[in-house]
This record gives structure tokens, C-alpha cells and sequence, in this order.
């Protein structure tokens, strides 16, 4: 590049910092004015503001709006105080800092008037509307709806001309729109219909339905007969709209409840599938990981991300070698009398189901969630996915995923399918039998360990927790075939969609009854469920 084109690019990019030096400056005085300025010209000086453009002020007139917002009388700085709290929480606006410490005698408020309020309202939603941030823009569209003034149609016209994005040239749509039902001609109602069409937010759907109400006498509200039916096919299109959304909703929570019942059975269908043993203890092994979660949260309480990651190989390892000891210390002596091993695993549910009141109490534990878990998705008004039951769904696929790699791409994988298919066999060939059992209890009780943390995150943790899966597990592994996994997947995620399905019409305790019945039907006609495996409990 040449001496001349560089000097050009220099003297622009001074230009340009001079240029935003500039704006900082005034939009720095537009500000400061706020804590001088009398309440008669509060107004002017709040639309002062907002002409600055800057996305930044919003914060501050919120602040205000909400009769929060104060300066500090030593050097006019203006803090967000909420004197609803003891003590007051007070943040620097400019740097959402908080400030601990101070006394709120140091502080001035800023006063505002209904008239005020007004203003702040019109102004905010402009600089909302002009966002670049597409959630915050909707957002804005979002709270005007049935509440748009004359003065505020300007401003959602202006915006509506310049928006891209399609949820927001909606909401910009409706909130036009409904005040159109009100005031404007029978043409321009039937227009306002039109641009209400498919659109599910509450505040539309009330107006539409207010449309078709009828008054005492049994005559319609809504006189005119056009407006009238054009209302009532709109609002069809919506509630099968609605209706879409429900199914969806539904579907979610039963593949999240299916996510629950995999990682609950999965560790239970290799055990099963193995070795013959009809673990009575595998709740509490879930249990156990639901505690060593609220352990390692303990001795790390300000860091729930951490704690929460750690929990998952501790879960394992504590679960996995407890599971060790049970076959070790129990089971391997009672191998080819299932009913005998029922009875055993089930002495030992309730042994370690007081241990854990001896150490911890009776009473439940609440086990903090993670603020990336917390909330939900919103993907419309209508719509939204549970994230801790979203993250679970994930993360049991996860642990399916990686269990079928071990079975089949390692040793370990091999002897236990080895062991499954023929165990005389596998041990004529040299296997180790009581060593896979061994590892292979192990295993599936570590994952059942890692199941306890995702419910720890769904409910509160206590010593019964276990009891309230472990007849379900047993009913996925049955369902699905004994010792498959591709079984257990499917039998789980279509118990969970069954039940959810189920629940709106019989209520839970019913549905869970149904499906019952419905197993027991089922294995009458496929005694060895869906998937079929080979081993030793299929050829007994």
C-alpha cells in the first residue's frame, strides 16, 4: 500500500474514532442532564435521551421507569437501586457493577410523573424496536400487543418497514392489527383478520374469541356478518395450530420421560441380560448417585458448573464399586436361583436405603441446577422445551451411545457378549466368566450411578427416590428383550410417549396401570419382548 492510501486510511479511521468520541460525549450529557432537570421538563429530556439512538440508554430508562433509578450526589454517577430488598441492591448502570457497602443516604432519586411514565413507555419501545437484537425486538412487539396507542402506530409501521426477520414482522403485524377490530371500517377489519391469521399469542386469540362471544339475549356481539366469519376461520386456523403444538409438547415430555426410564434400565438390562439377576437394589444405586452429586456440590457450592461435571465419573466410580462389592460380597454365590438373588438384592435395597438416613437423614435434599439447565427454551408464545429435560434427553443418548461402543468395540465388550450367548462356551474358550459378571454388575450399577445425577436435577434427592424406578425399569427391559439395548431404547422412549399420552385422559396413577396391563398382554404373545437376545436367561 502506498504512503498516500495509507495516510487516507489513518485520517478515516480518526475521523471515526473522533466521530464515536463525539457521541459518547453527548449521550454521556443527555444523561447527566436527567439528575438537573426539573419535572416539568423531565419529558423532554427523557426523549432527549433516546434520540441519541444508543441501545445502551435502555437500561437506564428502565431503571426509571421503574422508579429505581438514582445518582450519587458526590459525583452524579446514576446507579439502579432496589430498596425492596434489605439491604438495597445497588448497580452501577454503565457497568452493571454492583456496589456493596454503600448507604442509600448517599443517593438521590429521580422523580418522574404519569406524563413521564408515558414517555418513557413510547420511547423505549421505539429504541427497542430499532434493536439489533432480534429476542429484544420481539420482545417489544411482543408487549404491545392490545396495548398500542394512535401515537405508538408511527413507530410499529416504521419498524415493520425495516424488519427481516419473520417472528418479528408478525408480532409487528398483530400488534397493528388488533386495534383496526376496534375502530377501523369492515374493510379495514377484515385486512386486520388477515394479518391475524396463524398467529398464536394470547393476546389474539382473546380478541378473536371476544369476536364470537354472544350476549345474554343469545345474539352475537360482533353484528357484522363478514367480520364475523372471517374471525371464526381464523380462529380455526390457530387452534389447529394450537393443537400441533400440544402434540409436540407431549412427544417432548415423553421422550424426556423415556430419557428418564433408559438411563434408569439400561444398566439394569445388562445386568439382567447377562447374568440372570433380578437386581432389587438397582434403585438404590441410582439413589447413591443422586447423593454423591449432593456431596460433591457441598464441598463445592459456588461452583454448580464444576461440581455438576465432576458428579458424573463420581457417580460412576461410587455406584460402579459398590455394585463390585454386591456381586463379590452376595451374588456370585447365588447364580442360577433368580429367586434367591430377588430376594438377597432386595435385603440389600433396604441396608443401603439406611445408611443413607443414618448419614444424611430422612429428610430430602435439594440439589441446585445450573443456571445453563435452568429455564426453558421459548420458541414461541405457545411453545416451549424444558432445558434440564432437554440436557437429560441429550445426555442419556449419549450414555447409550457410548455403552454400545464398549460392547462392541472392546474386549470387555466381547466377553460379555461371549458370556450372554453361551456361558459354558465362553469359558471352554478361556474367559474369565466370574470376572466379566464381576465388571459387568459394575458397570451397569455406575450407570445407574449416573442416572441419579440427571434426576437429581429433576427432583429432590432422598433415600426412596430409587423405589420409584425400579419397577418401571424392569417393565422397559422386559418390554424391549432381556439384555438388548436397542430394546431398552425403544421400550423406554415408548412406555414414556405412552404415558404422557395416557395421562390427560386417565390421570397418572391410571395410565402407569394401562401400561401395565399392556405389557403383561404383550409378553403373553412375545414372551422374550421386542428384541430377543441370546444368552443364558432366553435359553433357560
Amino acid at each position: 500500500m502506498s504512503f498516500s492510501k495509507r495516510l487516507c486510511v489513518g485520517v478515516l479511521l480518526l475521523f471515526s474514532v473522533c466521530l464515536s468520541s463525539a457521541d459518547d460525549s453527548e449521550f454521556s450529557q443527555k444523561l447527566a442532564a436527567l439528575t438537573t432537570t426539573k419535572l416539568s421538563e423531565m419529558s423532554a429530556a427523557v426523549e432527549d435521551v433516546a434520540n441519541t439512538g444508543k441501545e445502551q440508554a435502555l437500561p437506564y430508562l428502565d431503571a426509571l421507569l421503574n422508579n429505581q433509578l438514582y445518582f450519587r450526589k458526590s459525583d452524579s454517577k446514576l446507579f439502579r437501586i432496589d430498596t425492596s430488598k434489605d439491604p438495597a441492591i445497588m448497580t452501577e448502570v454503565a457497568v452493571d457493577k454492583k456496589l456493596e457497602g454503600a448507604d442509600t443516604s448517599d443517593f438521590k432519586k429521580i422523580i418522574i410523573s404519569n406524563s413521564v411514565r408515558t414517555k418513557l413507555r413510547e420511547v423505549m419501545a421505539r429504541l427497542q424496536l430499532a434493536s439489533s437484537d432480534t429476542k429484544l425486538r420481539a420482545r417489544a412487539a411482543r408487549e404491545m400487543l392490545g396495548a398500542v396507542t394512535e401515537s405508538d402506530k408511527p413507530i410499529l409501521e416504521e419498524a415493520l418497514s425495516k424488519e427481516k426477520n419473520d417472528e418479528v414482522i408478525a408480532l409487528l403485524k398483530a400488534a397493528i392489527a388488533l386495534p383496526q377490530l376496534d375502530s377501523g371500517t369492515a374493510a379495514q377489519r377484515l385486512a386486520a383478520l388477515d394479518n391475524l391469521e396463524g398467529n398464536v399469542e394470547p393476546a389474539v386469540r382473546n380478541r378473536l374469541n371476544q369476536l364470537l362471544e354472544k350476549n345474554a339475549d343469545g345474539t352475537f356481539i360482533e353484528t357484522d356478518v363478514a367480520v364475523r366469519s372471517r374471525a371464526s376461520v381464523v380462529m380455526g386456523t390457530i387452534e389447529s395450530k394450537l393443537q400441533r403444538y400440544r402434540l409436540l409438547e407431549t412427544i417432548f415430555f415423553g421422550i424426556s420421560l423415556g430419557s428418564v426410564l433408559l438411563l434408569a434400565a439400561i444398566g439394569l438390562a445388562i445386568t439382567f441380560g447377562v447374568m440372570g439377576v433380578i437386581n432389587m437394589a438397582h434403585g438404590e444405586l441410582i439413589m447413591l448417585g443422586a447423593y454423591t452429586t449432593y456431596v460433591i456440590q457441598q464441598w463445592l457450592p459456588n461452583q454448580l458448573e464444576l461440581s455438576l461435571l465432576l458428579a458424573v465419573p463420581a457417580a460412576f466410580v461410587v455406584a460402579g464399586l459398590v455394585g463390585i462389592a454386591i456381586e463379590r460380597g452376595v451374588i456370585r454365590w447365588l447364580y442360577g436361583r433368580a429367586l434367591e438373588t430377588l430376594l438377597a438384592t432386595f435385603g440389600i435395597s433396604l441396608v443401603l436405603q439406611q445408611a443413607v438416613r443414618t448419614i444424611f437423614s430422612p429428610l430430602n435434599r435439594q440439589v441446585a441446577t445450573p443456571d445453563w439447565m435452568s429455564g426453558s427454551w421459548q420458541i414461541n408464545s405457545v411453545f416451549s422445551l424444558t432445558l434440564n429435560r432437554l440436557y437429560i434427553v441429550v445426555f442419556s443418548l449419549i450414555v447409550f451411545a457410548l455403552l454400545s461402543l464398549l460392547l462392541k468395540k472392546t474386549s470387555l465388550g466381547l466377553y460379555v457378549r461371549a458370556v450372554s450367548q453361551n456361558r459354558a462356551m465362553a469359558k471352554a474358550m478361556g474367559v474369565r466368566s466370574d470376572w466379566v459378571d464381576a465388571l459387568t454388575f459394575g458397570l451397569g450399577s455406575g450407570i445407574a450411578g449416573m442416572a441419579g445425577v440427571a434426576l437429581s436435577q429433576l427432583t429432590n434427592v432422598g433415600p426412596n427416590m430409587g423405589q420409584a424406578y425400579i419397577i418401571d425399569s424392569f417393565m422397559v427391559v422386559v418390554f424391549g428383550g432381556v439384555g438388548n439395548l436397542w430394546g431398552t431404547l425403544v421400550g423406554s422412549l415408548a412406555l414414556g410417549v405412552a404415558n404422557k399420552f395416557l395421562e390427560p385422559a386417565s390421570g397418572a396413577v391410571l395410565a402407569k396401570i394401562f401400561v401395565l396391563i399392556f405389557i403383561i398382554l404383550f409378553i403373553q404373545k412375545r414372551p422374550r419382548g421386542l428384541f430377543p437376545q441370546k444368552g443364558r436367561s432366553a435359553e433357560s
